[in-house]
C-alpha cells in the first residue's frame, strides 16, 4: 500500500484592503456621506432578506380557502350626507343633478341637458320659487364667504369657471351652511 501524500492546509481567504482615499480630498460632503450610508444599508437589507428566506424556507404553509369568507368592497361607497332641512336637501339634490347631467356655463341648461348652478337648483326646486330663492341666496353666501364680496351673482360665479368642479364644491358647502342655519 502506498502511503498517503501529505496535504497542506487550505490557505485562509485574503481580503483586499479598502482603497485609501486621497490625502488631499478633504472631508466628504453631506450628500456623499448620505449616499455611502444608503449603499451600506441597501447591502445590509439585501443580506437580511436572503437570511430570512433561508431561515424560513422549510416552513410549510397550506393555502387558505377563502370561499366562505364574507367580502366587502375595497373602497367604501360614499353616500352624501342627508340633511334634514329643505334648503340643504334641495342643494344636495342640485349637486346630484349636476353630477349626473353635467355642468354648463352661459345658460341654465344647455342642449345636451347639462346644468349650471342656478339651473340645477331650479330643476330640483320643482317650481317652488321661494325654496329656489332661499337656496340661491345660501349658495351666493357660501360663494362670497370663500371668494369674497366682489362676486355679483350665482350665474356670474358659475360662468367665471372653466369646469363644474368648483360649482359642485360650492353646492356642498352651501348645503352644509343651510343645514347649520336650519333652512
Amino acid at each position: 500500500m502506498a502511503a498517503p501524500l501529505p496535504t497542506a492546509p487550505p490557505a485562509p481567504p485574503t481580503q483586499t484592503p479598502p482603497a485609501a482615499a486621497p490625502a488631499d480630498a478633504g472631508p466628504l460632503s453631506l450628500d456623499a456621506r448620505l449616499a455611502a450610508v444608503e449603499a451600506a444599508m441597501t447591502v445590509r437589507l439585501d443580506e437580511a432578506a436572503v437570511a430570512h428566506e433561508v431561515r424560513t424556507a422549510h416552513i410549510h404553509t397550506d393555502p387558505i380557502n377563502l370561499d366562505g369568507v364574507i367580502t366587502v368592497p375595497l373602497t367604501p361607497i360614499l353616500q352624501p350626507p342627508q340633511h334634514a332641512t329643505p334648503v340643504a336637501a334641495l342643494l344636495e339634490r342640485a349637486r346630484a343633478r349636476m353630477e349626473a347631467d353635467g355642468w354648463c356655463a352661459g345658460a341654465l341648461t344647455d342642449e345636451s341637458g347639462a346644468v349650471c348652478l342656478l339651473g340645477a337648483i331650479r330643476k330640483e326646486a320643482g317650481g317652488d320659487r321661494g325654496l329656489e330663492a332661499d337656496a340661491a341666496s345660501v349658495v351666493l353666501d357660501a360663494i362670497r364667504r370663500r371668494f369674497g364680496d366682489h362676486v355679483e351673482s350665482v350665474p356670474a360665479f358659475n360662468d367665471a369657471h372653466g369646469t363644474g368642479r368648483i360649482s359642485l364644491r360650492m353646492l356642498d358647502q352651501a348645503a352644509s351652511l343651510a343645514d347649520a342655519r336650519g333652512l
